[in-house]
């Protein structure tokens, strides 16, 4: 059997398929045969500013071709991606590029200035290479930093053929992904060769009987969720129409442009997408399903979307620490809403008590995962290695969940947000679903402050669609609809919740507004 190395991947695609358009990126088109010269030409370029074998890589910048570009280019080199959302700001960027060690940083005119203020005072700052068709801005500090050009436009070398790529196993490191950072410092999560390829090669198992189409890049590639979406598109011969940020009507008309059947989002973008007032004027009638994924999809939601769109909505769920999908609902099986599905091939669950012990089913516990997927660890951090891979290969994933006689699998609410009550738990999902069922809610996060009569107490954050909507109607609407212990105790409002640049929400923000606004 071949190894399952990503270096293979495109390479593959071109023996399989021959050459056909991969890449659609605004007016540019690029061929699966252009992005391997392009990949090629960049291994070669980090070659020259030293990136050998398990030399890191940051690159941040917009979704692009350039991205794809940089990713096989990294990896082509023996190198380890490092993908970071150009969202962050200039200490966020600090800390990686401290925190990784990275050799170089592959970006856009756009994000450079966070890089050059990011990297301004590091004992050893990074060679950066700018890529993607912007002109670059007329004043750069670049603090003493080697700054490089690269134009995917240029003339370059005819393609040949790759050049020859340093050894590499499947057990080598190809991708570290630094963790959102909401629960304290970010953890680089050392993901292998074989952990993205072998996950990605899984899916694709479920996919084998789908003839070839165009998808929608409309992920992040910068998260693990966008980057193996590319990655399976590439293992079956699709094509990938990029989109640089998400924005309703332009993803109307890619579906009626290019007659899109599926692709993957999350719960922001279906929502964005069932109350956008664009949708009516595009022919959509292509469009069969969207995988969802990152964050919980509410019911209401499920079921508004299926009602505009007459399309199935397919929930899954996995973690960076997963390489990453775990659990997946999927053509030809019936559809549970407020479940995630059924494990995916090569992936086998477990779901146990704080003792380790496997629950019944229909108990609550916590999601234990193991299969080809489950990291290698942190990057330099053994200790919270430790604490979530067990010595025989499970991940604990810090989320409680339930699996029901069928083997759907629910997830409750990741551990640390759990509410206890007085005694009682209080899982967050269940009353944000009550409170998202009242037709004046747009938006809903639970959280649970201190209470020194009872431990703590959930509250919650609203978005309304009725302006003139009280915190006294919704907590007695609450309160008619779950046992009163459940229900919230104070309602706050707010224009948006924040969330982070896949869409998911914020809650420890939200815990530290509720905390201050509540005088706790």
């Amino acid at each position: 059997m071949a190894p399952q190395l990503l270096t293979r991947v495109l390479s593959d695609n071109i023996a399989a398929y021959g050459p056909y358009p991969l890449l659609y990126d605004g007016p540019r088109t690029f061929t699966n045969v252009d992005t391997l010269n392009h990949a090629d030409r960049i291994s070669r370029l980090l070659a020259s500013l030293g990136v050998g074998p398990g030399d890191r890589v940051v690159v941040s910048m917009p979704n692009a071709a350039e991205v794809i570009f940089a990713y096989y280019g990294v990896l082509g080199a023996g190198g380890v991606i490092v993908p970071v959302m150009f969202l962050l700001q200039p200490p966020e960027f600090t800390y990686i590029l401290r925190d990784s060690g990275a050799k170089v940083v592959l970006t856009d005119a756009t994000v450079l200035p966070k890089i050059t203020a990011a990297a301004a005072g590091l004992e050893h700052p990074p060679a950066v290479v700018v890529m993607g068709p912007q002109a670059m801005p007329e004043r750069v500090d670049a603090g003493g930093l080697t700054l490089l050009r690269y134009d995917p436009q240029a003339a370059g070398p005819p393609y040949d053929g790759p050049s020859p790529r340093p050894a590499l196993t499947e057990e080598d490191v190809a991708v570290i992904l630094y963790t959102s950072g909401t629960t304290g410092r970010p953890k680089g999560v050392m993901l292998m060769h074989r952990n993205l390829y072998g996950n990605a090669a899984n899916l694709v198992q479920l996919s084998a009987d789908r003839a070839r189409e165009t998808t929608l890049g409309v992920l992040p590639l910068a998260h693990v969720y966008g980057f193996t979406a590319a990655t399976v598109t590439l293992m079956v011969g699709g094509a990938l129409v990029i989109m640089a940020r998400f924005d309703p009507k332009a993803v109307f008309e890619a579906i009626e442009r290019f007659r899109i059947r599926s692709f993957a989002a999350v719960p922001a973008m279906i929502h964005a997408m069932v109350h956008s007032p664009d949708a009516d004027r595009y022919d959509l009638s292509s469009l069969e399903s969207v995988s969802s994924g990152s964050a919980p999809l509410p019911v209401t939601l499920l079921e508004a979307f299926r009602a505009r769109f007459h399309a199935e909505v397919y929930e899954g769920y996995g973690l960076s620490e997963a390489a990453p999908v775990v659990t997946g609902h999927r053509r030809g099986m019936p559809v549970k809403p407020g479940t995630v599905g059924v494990p995916i091939p090569g992936v086998a669950i477990r779901i146990v008590d704080e003792h380790g012990r496997d629950v019944p089913p229909g108990e609550v516990g916590e999601l234990w995962v193991r299969g080809v997927g489950v990291m290698k660890g942190y990057y330099r951090n053994p200790e919270a290695t430790r604490a979530v891979l067990t010595p025989d290969g499970w991940l604990a994933t810090g989320d409680m969940a339930r699996v029901d006689a069928d083997g759907y699998v629910s997830i409750v609410d990741r551990k640390k947000d759990l509410i206890i009550r007085g005694g009682f738990n209080i899982y967050p999902r269940d009353v944000e679903e009550v409170l998202l069922g009242h037709p004046g809610v747009l938006e809903a996060a639970v959280v649970g402050i201190p209470s020194e009569r009872l431990g703590e107490e959930a509250v919650a954050w609203v978005v309304r669609r009725d302006p003139a909507l009280t915190e006294e109607e919704l907590v007695a609407y609450c309160r008619d609809r779950m046992a009163h212990y459940k229900a919230p105790t104070r309602i706050f409002f707010a224009e948006q919740l924040p969330k982070n640049g896949v869409g998911k929400v914020l809650k420890t923000e939200l815990r530290a507004r509720a905390r201050e606004l509540a005088g706790r």
